[in-house]
């Protein structure tokens, strides 16, 4: 078994799509970012980038190569996923938390949940959201942040 961890965080900028586990959400600000900015996804594909051990997202994906600009990262996740069975690992589970004082997310998680269920081929997969009751750049609505944690064998 092997167990990976990752962490994401993004601005929030005017003029941008929100976009968590491959939903746009509704809300004035998106995420700045090279590809869409997803943080949820991004820190899904460093867990499973760090149980495989096979470095990281930006390692894998730089944000110098245009081939990434706004790339749905959804897609980056397949690509991932791939790899990671390359190596003959399997996905078990993933539990991920994302971090926001706004917009409201809880109506998005089934939605969210099947877009990243479906990329990595099983339905053990858990998404939290939360907020830090104002405090840090997430309670003040500067940006938006993600962490992950999974599970191979």
């Amino acid at each position: 078994m092997r167990i990976g961890q990752g962490y994401d965080a993004h601005r929030l900028v005017p003029g941008r799509r929100l976009v968590l586990g491959g939903v746009t959400v509704p809300f004035e600000k998106g995420l700045l970012g090279h590809s869409d900015a997803d943080v949820l996804t991004h820190a899904v594909i460093d867990a499973l980038l760090g149980a495989a051990g096979l470095s990281d997202i930006g390692a894998l994906f730089p944000d110098s190569d245009p081939a990434y600009k706004n790339i749905d990262s959804l897609s980056l996740l397949e690509i991932v996923v791939s790899r990671v069975k390359q190596k003959s690992f399997s996905v078990i589970n993933v539990d991920a938390t994302v971090i926001a004082q706004k917009p409201a997310l809880s109506p998005f998680r089934e939605e969210i949940r099947r877009n990243l269920a479906r990329c990595l081929g099983t339905d053990a997969l858990n998404i939290k959201f939360t907020t830090e009751e104002g405090m840090g750049f997430t309670g003040s609505g500067e940006g938006i942040a993600a962490l992950a944690v999974c599970l191979l064998i």
